[in-house]
């Protein structure tokens, strides 16, 4: 990461050279200038709900803004190489502008251009993804909106439904930056909560199962961030939460409906949305991504699983109960 942004820093001189140039009209307009159409390339490192929520409500941005585009869309299928072979593949063809759906995604094109305007959606740290310097600048060719979810009120809802929980189960992929960042403020919160909190990583799907029966087996309840290796497997999730009698509470709606109690997320739809107008700013000249602030959500949601609910005997509190869905 250290060696990315220290190759980043010395392309930056010239990147704001051309950007100069371009201003100056030393060099053409871009498509959207000139009103042609704009090719857009799309990476997406697996199929999921959320992802796919972003990545529409980014498409619907651009469609009702009365941008002209073709999207080049492409999954990896939750593959890390594939997602080089994809940048690569985008970088060859010059796209105008790439979406980067998830942080691997980002990370994967940020390695392969420096010119290419990036902009990303459903990331949870730019920063720690090594593809910003900052929330406010990000400094490179990379921006977007970020799907840090509230994870204060997350816990705090976790309480409510369970008012003498004493110890809380993090389960988590250690090879996800995003995920590993938001165990690390979510033990903060549930600390300062007076809860025990204890960690446990998988670092693919086919480990699931057994981490979450050994988490069980030591705590009270178990708290998933927006992870996607956790994502693919939440269906296991929740039969082991069945079997064990011990609730899960997930970050994201769709994880939740896949076998998790509640979840406080977000709407990612218009999430994408979000980082749909970014990129309207800059395909039409108006921003670019080295200035242009990371977004956060604007919308949240409570989701109710009521099936789980049920099968695990839970009183869901009055405040809680219109939300309840079933699968």
């Amino acid at each position: 990461m250290i060696g990315m942004m220290k190759m980043r820093k010395m392309v930056k001189m010239l990147t704001v050279l051309l950007l100069t140039l371009l201003t100056s009209g030393m060099l053409p307009p871009s498509a959207a200038d000139a009103n042609e159409v704009v090719r857009i390339g799309i990476i997406q490192v697996v199929e999921h709900p959320a992802f796919d929520a972003s990545r529409e409500g980014f498409i619907a941005a651009l469609r009702n803004a009365g941008i002209p585009a073709e999207f080049d869309y492409q999954n990896a299928q939750g593959d890390i190489p594939t997602l080089s072979t994809i940048a690569q593949r985008f970088v060859s063809n010059n796209v105008d502008l790439v979406l980067a759906v998830g942080t691997s995604s980002v990370q994967a094109i940020a390695a392969e251009t420096y010119s290419i305007p990036i902009v990303g959606t459903s990331i949870t740290s730019y920063v720690r993804a090594g593809v910003a310097e900052s929330n406010e600048a990000p400094g490179f060719n990379v921006t977007g909106a970020a799907n840090l979810n509230p994870i204060e009120a997350q816990i705090k809802m976790i309480l409510e439904f369970m008012p003498d929980i004493q110890t809380l189960g993090m389960a988590f992929s250690s090879s996800e930056a995003n995920s590993v960042y938001q165990v690390y403020v979510a033990r903060g919160v549930a600390e300062s909560l007076g809860l025990t909190v204890i960690e446990s990583t998988v670092t693919s799907t086919i480990e699931v199962q057994q981490n979450a029966v050994s988490l069980a087996g030591r705590v009270d309840a178990i708290w998933i961030p927006t992870d996607n290796t956790h994502a693919n497997a939440m269906p296991v999730v929740g039969q082991v939460s069945i079997d064990t009698g011990v609730p899960v509470f997930a970050a994201e709606d769709s994880m939740t409906m896949g076998g998790a109690v509640a979840s406080l997320g977000i709407d990612y739809f218009e999430l994408g949305y979000q980082s749909g107008g970014m990129a309207i700013q800059i395909l039409r000249g108006e921003g670019e991504p080295a200035t242009m602030p990371i977004q956060f959500p604007q919308r949240f949601t409570y989701v109710v699983n009521g099936f789980m609910a049920d099968a695990l005997g839970m009183y869901v509190p009055e405040q809680y109960r219109e939300f309840i869905q079933y699968p």
